[in-house]
């Protein structure tokens, strides 16, 4: 089996750096897929995330673009290997996750930064994620996206403050908390299933199947040579178009490829 779990995550730092994201979400996972059903490994599992969902940056587009090209592997002819799709939010604890960046900021003596007020997002612990990723490769003939239950979203406001009360601080007074206003292509909260898909439980309770709009193999693979084209090229403002192509449903939000955005909307306007 293949775990495919290589990816960058980190939406500020791809929104500067677009090119990055199609390198190694999207190229690295088309070599690594190619490879497994060259090699005709028995299944191969890719790590997706809830920013693929109605993406609204370039780190989740690429992520969605990673989605429909491993999907579009499976019915290929000749094609031995069950390709699988994993798809959930947060895990505490992690590189770069807001439970460790929130401990170094009171240990600091504050402030508590935090983009709005209301922002929300779904979390589950890396014993958790790691389980229920295993479990999820076991399961299906393959071309499956698993979406998992991450129950409730916990607004991050409440964390910072239940943080610093667990570190024997007052919060806004002891600790101050400080809001930054939203990133480049962040949002206030997440999503597991995109607006024209479906889901299909499993016999497992945590665990759904997601039903999304599918791309051909032939197509998305000329799309993808087209955005890997556009990133070798380091022209920002073609490669994140190219994902629009691909990924109509990519708005981009707070971010400076909004005017993409609007420029497409000017566009079809014009059509009609």
């Amino acid at each position: 089996m293949v775990y495919h779990a290589a990816a960058y995550k980190h939406v500020p730092l791809i929104e500067e750096n677009p090119h990055e994201a199609i390198f190694v979400n999207v190229l690295g996972t088309k070599n690594v897929a190619l490879l497994s059903k060259k090699y005709k490994v028995n299944r191969f599992v890719m790590v997706s995330t809830d920013k693929a969902v109605n993406p609204t940056n370039v780190m989740g587009a690429s992520k969605r673009t990673a989605e429909l090209f491993v999907q579009s592997l499976q019915n290929l002819e000749g094609n031995t290997t069950k390709f699988i799709t994993t798809r959930f939010g947060n895990v505490l604890g992690s590189n770069g996750s807001v439970i460790p960046h929130f401990r170094k900021q009171i240990e600091k003596g504050g402030p508590i930064t935090i983009t709005h007020p209301d922002i929300i997002r779904y979390f589950m612990t890396i014993p958790e994620a790691c389980e229920l990723v295993l479990q999820a490769g076991t399961m299906g003939a393959g071309g499956e996206i698993y979406v998992f239950d991450m129950g409730e979203p916990v607004k991050i406001l409440d964390l910072a403050k239940r943080m610093i009360k667990l570190s024997g601080f007052r919060p806004e007074v002891d600790i101050e908390i400080k809001f930054i206003g939203l990133r480049p292509g962040e949002k206030l909260y997440e999503e597991l299933l995109s607006n024209n898909a479906t889901t299909v439980p499993t016999h497992h309770e945590k665990i759904m199947i997601s039903k999304d709009p599918l791309i051909g193999f032939d197509e998305i693979e000329f799309l993808c040579k087209q955005v890997i084209t556009a990133a070798v090229k380091r022209d920002k403002l073609h490669v994140v178009q190219l994902l629009k192509d691909i990924v109509p449903e990519f708005i981009s939000n707070n971010s400076e490829f909004e005017v993409l955005d609007n420029k497409n909307l000017t566009d079809a306007s014009n059509l009609i």
